[in-house]
């Protein structure tokens, strides 16, 4: 068995050693060498010595016995203090085997049990079970430390469980990305953003999503999106944008077991492969790789999202934290003094984005960790171009979906898209679209046969003939002719099928119909001139603007003497974006 020496053992052996040359000193300059011993022990009792500090209080016995200890030698390890272990596999403890069992079973709860009360626990099932003499507690705390501190692996497992063991205890990989080139690996992942903006749809405070594509070779962010949430659409979308930025398409993107990672979309589709249509990275020769679950320690962007949340979310007026431990102190209760500082400035996506930009601006001119003595912007401006065609580039990242034909055409993404090559069809259907531009679908038959190219149905204003403008009743008289159309098609296709009375009947009934819809639609759209109001009062009117930003943008260029621009340039939305 191999021997060890803790540190601490080493240093109160070495201050043995000092402490009795001192005193051999101080007793050779004495002639009563009694009187030399007491007086020697009483100065260093009552001293703020550092071999005080290290040995404490000593007796005049405990310097003989060090001397004898040391037989005439100078070894230090004759003076190592006797403790109750002498190697990493063997603690000799005065606790037996049962005791050790009760307390070993409490500690190593999956519940965690603190040692303290392991110790109390275990003091009181002896006592219950007749056990006469009880170890101290700090016997307890000894043995627990050295297991801790001797069988890590076994304590973190039972107490955290496997992942656990396997973030903390298990050796990990370490992966040299200077073998990389810019392009090679595009690791991709989502990050909810811990401050707020304003949401296009409510108008009101929201915490959203950024997907983001780094380049691992790089450790720049190439592509993102912001979306409402983390699905199919702003992935691409991303991609899309990490493809333009970069001007190639990457090799491999490493990317989060998530559901919306995993999606048809992105992933060969072989109930349709014989068709033509392929999932996105297959179509754009990317190999996927994904991440293990629950493993941030794999995915390089974890610890980009760190620094984005430390540098740039934290310094957001609308921050709100990530979780309740590390909200900011305004949103606390009763914290009147932070709450009457804080400013209540909420950005929309369009500000977020440029604020964004400006600070990935800032991020890529530090050093870079992959590369020695470049910047971020360094190592990417040395990549390969492929000049990507934004046009074909659309084209491949179309995507499939299967969908049922219904009385507006086809549904998607909370719209309907519809053609008269749809009219009387049911049945499934293939659509093949561009998340880029969703205003159509192409429509396909579930062989691959190309049907129509379905365009997006528009919503009509509810009381048109009143409150609407001249666009809004051009649309609803379009859509009326074009019902009527549809119908006369179908009713001229069963004239075919049917005999003559039957077809006198259905003339009959159809020639009132229109008889009367065309009587109703003069009426709706008879002019009312009371139901028009000049609102602008003579003067030039403006553009309507979806934010500030983008009215101070426009008056800049068009209208630079506006006073508006001047009490914009006051408030903290222009500093936070322009300043």
């Amino acid at each position: 068995m191999t021997n060890f020496t803790p540190k601490k053992c080493k240093q109160i052996a070495l201050a043995r050693l000092d402490i009795v040359h001192k005193w051999l000193e101080f007793r050779n300059k004495s002639q009563n060498k009694l009187q030399a011993d007491y007086d020697f022990v009483k100065l260093h009792n009552t001293s703020n010595s550092h071999l005080f500090e290290i040995l404490g209080e000593i007796s005049r016995g405990s310097l003989h016995r060090w001397l004898a200890m040391l037989n005439g030698t100078e070894d230090y390890t004759k003076l190592l203090p006797q403790y109750k272990y002498s190697s990493v596999n063997d603690y000799r403890t005065v606790l037996n085997d049962g005791e050790i069992k009760i307390f070993m079973g409490l500690l190593l709860h999956p519940n965690r049990i603190s040692i303290g009360k392991a110790v109390a626990l275990t003091k009181y099932k002896l006592h219950e079970q007749g056990q006469s003499f009880i170890p101290a507690d700090i016997t307890f705390r000894r043995y627990a430390k050295w297991f801790k501190d001797n069988n890590y692996d076994k304590w973190i497992l039972a107490r955290d469980g496997e992942k656990a063991l396997s973030d903390k205890v298990e050796p990990y990989i370490k992966r040299d990305a200077s073998l990389l080139e810019v392009g090679d690996i595009l690791v991709a992942d989502g990050h909810k953003l811990a401050f707020q903006v304003i949401n296009p749809f409510t108008g009101k405070p929201t915490r959203v999503t950024l997907v983001g594509f780094l380049d691992w070779k790089s450790t720049a962010l190439v592509g993102y999106e912001i979306m409402l949430e983390e699905n199919t659409q702003c992935i691409a979308s991303a991609l899309r944008n990490a493809i333009i930025n970069l001007d190639m398409i990457p090799k491999i993107v490493y990317q989060d077991n998530g559901r919306a990672f995993r999606a048809k979309y992105f992933t060969d589709d072989k109930g349709f492969g014989e068709l033509g249509f392929y999932g996105l990275y297959a179509k754009l020769g990317i190999e996927t790789v994904f991440a293990r679950p629950y493993n941030a320690r794999s995915k390089v962007i974890e610890r980009f999202f760190k620094e984005f949340q430390e540098g740039f979310e934290k310094l957001m007026p609308s921050y709100v934290g990530s979780s309740i431990n590390n909200k900011p102190a305004y949103l606390k209760r009763n914290e009147n003094f932070h709450k009457n500082l804080h400013q209540d400035y909420v950005p929309t996506i369009e500000e977020t984005i440029k604020m964004i930009d400006m600070w990935l601006k800032f991020k890529n001119s530090q050093p870079c960790t992959n590369a020695p003595n470049m910047t971020i912007t360094e190592v990417l401006e040395n990549r390969k171009k492929q000049n990507i065609n934004k046009t074909l580039l659309d084209d491949l990242m179309l995507a499939t979906e299967v969908k049922t034909i219904q009385r507006n055409g086809v549904r998607f993404l909370n719209c309907d898209y519809f053609d008269e090559r749809l009219y009387g069809l049911r049945g499934k259907v293939l659509i093949k679209y561009n998340l880029f531009d969703l205003t159509s679908v192409k429509v396909f038959t579930p062989k691959g046969e190309y049907l129509c190219t379905a365009e997006r149905v528009t919503e009509t204003h509810p009381m048109a003939k009143i409150l609407g403008t001249v666009e809004d009743l051009e649309d609803y008289k379009q859509k009326i002719q074009k019902q009527q159309k549809l119908k006369r098609k179908t009713i001229n296709s069963v004239k075919k099928l049917l005999t003559n009375d039957e077809i006198k009947l259905i003339e009959a009934r159809s020639n009132q119909e229109e008889m009367e819809n065309s009587n109703n639609f003069q009426k709706e759209f008879k002019p009312h001139s009371n139901g028009v109001q000049k609102i602008n009062n003579g003067e030039k009117s403006l553009p309507i603007f979806k934010n500030n930003s983008e009215k101070y943008e426009y008056l800049i260029k068009n209208d630079p003497d506006n006073p508006w621009i001047s009490e914009f340039k006051k408030t903290k939305e222009y500093e936070l974006l322009y300043a």
